[in-house]
């Protein structure tokens, strides 16, 4: 296979946000990362694990080029000082842990300072994808490329036609995609679409890829995601996990303002995020991201909350997130659209919309200072963590918060 993660920018955007906040907030934190399969019934072979280490064994001896580093400093909130250590950094194999003692036939670990591995992520998830794909479906990958470029065809139609009406909505693929080409063509198709007003009432309204947003001179996208507030709120023995909201709104506002407005609810469940979502917080952010759950439930809670506090949703934005599909984006618009600015991120639906099934596969923290952290999240089966001890005695602080509060 040709070199799949061509640059460190081949990423999405809230690694830059996070991994400043790790290394200017968390410097000392030290994290375990583990690759999780929860699709049923795959197998990772050994020649596909092959093919995995060696592509990461290729990103690991990538770095930044000036002009990556020039793009970096025009992101308005990220610092001189970090932009100077991203210079100099690169991925590490000495970070990584390959084997085939898993379930699905491949484990992948990450071990090191947070600050360091916190990129690894997304180009891992980005390279087990293709790989498995490529593989699996050799000789027939060319068609199952082309009929994700047919189905982007068929979506975009669907907009313009008004079969959809979604408003603003942008890509979140990059872990999920077929490949880098058929994301970067589905980007363009929508892009020129939206140019020409082929998009009905909808907008396409940028990507999380860094890389893609800088070549197509579009809007990158992301703030942050659940790692944050389990490495901060759970690897601390003398801190509360069940206020972990608390230490990640306090925190990211004393280092980033106003600048990055959107927050995640769901790490410890939306409604112990509630109990920290205060006045201040409400103001401050911008608006609040769905991950899990049901997104009409979790839109009611949050509807109802703003306006507790005596703001008018109709000012903040609701971004839905979770597994989403023009379908289900579409009865949400209509349902909220004029309660709040409702905004949607998706991914597989529009870089993996194949006629073979897509993949779920995550890479989550499992431990951070040596101590394990999980995420509850609001779905049954979408949480993440290895000590069941632990993950009760998270749950317990919670219940115990909220029938506390």
């Amino acid at each position: 296979m040709e070199q799949i993660i061509t640059s460190l920018l081949d990423t999405d955007l809230y690694k830059f946000s996070m991994g400043q906040f790790a290394m200017r907030r968390y410097g000392d934190a030290n994290v375990e990362w583990k690759f999780v399969c929860r699709t049923k019934d795959v197998h990772f072979t050994a020649p596909m694990i092959r093919e995995i280490k060696r592509q990461l064994e290729l990103y690991c001896k990538l770095n930044f080029t000036v002009e990556e580093i020039n793009y970096l400093s025009s992101i308005k909130w990220l610092d001189k000082g970090y932009i100077s250590f991203l210079s100099v950094w690169h991925p590490m194999m000495e970070h990584f842990i390959i084997s085939d003692d898993a379930d699905c036939g491949l484990n992948i670990r990450t071990v090191g300072p947070w600050f360091l591995t916190i990129y690894y992520e997304t180009p891992v998830l980005s390279i087990v994808n293709e790989v498995y794909y490529s593989f699996k479906y050799k000789n027939e990958y060319d068609k199952i490329a082309q009929s994700a470029i047919e189905r982007t065809k068929q979506k975009i139609a669907d907009l313009g036609s008004k079969k959809y009406v979604i408003g603003s909505f942008s890509e979140f693929g990059t872990r999920r995609r077929l490949n880098f080409h058929i994301q970067l063509e589905v980007i363009r198709m929508f892009k020129q679409a939206d140019q020409e007003g082929r998009l009905g009432s909808s907008q396409f309204n940028g990507t999380s890829n860094v890389m893609i947003a800088m070549r197509e001179n579009i809007r990158p996208i992301g703030t942050m995601a659940h790692e944050v507030f389990m490495v901060t709120g759970q690897g601390y023995p003398e801190r509360n996990p069940a206020y972990s909201n608390k230490f990640v709104m306090d925190e990211w506002h004393d280092l980033y303002g106003i600048q990055l407005g959107i927050a995640l609810t769901d790490c410890i469940t939306t409604d112990c995020f509630l109990l920290d979502f205060d006045i201040k917080n409400a103001m401050l952010f911008a608006g609040v991201r769905n991950d899990s759950g049901d997104p009409f439930e979790w839109a009611r809670k949050m509807i109802a909350h703003y306006k507790k506090l005596g703001i008018d949703p109709k000012t903040k934005t609701l971004l839905f997130s979770d597994n989403l599909d023009f379908d289900m984006a579409d009865k949400i618009y209509r349902e909220f659209g004029d309660q709040a600015r409702v905004s949607f991120g998706i991914g597989t639906f529009l870089v993996n919309d194949t006629y073979v099934p897509p993949l779920n596969i995550v890479m989550k923290t499992v431990q951070a200072n040596g101590i394990p952290v999980v995420k509850i999240s609001d779905s049954p089966g979408k949480g993440i963590g290895e000590d069941k001890a632990y993950e009760d005695y998270l749950q317990r602080a919670i219940d115990w918060r909220i029938s506390n509060r």
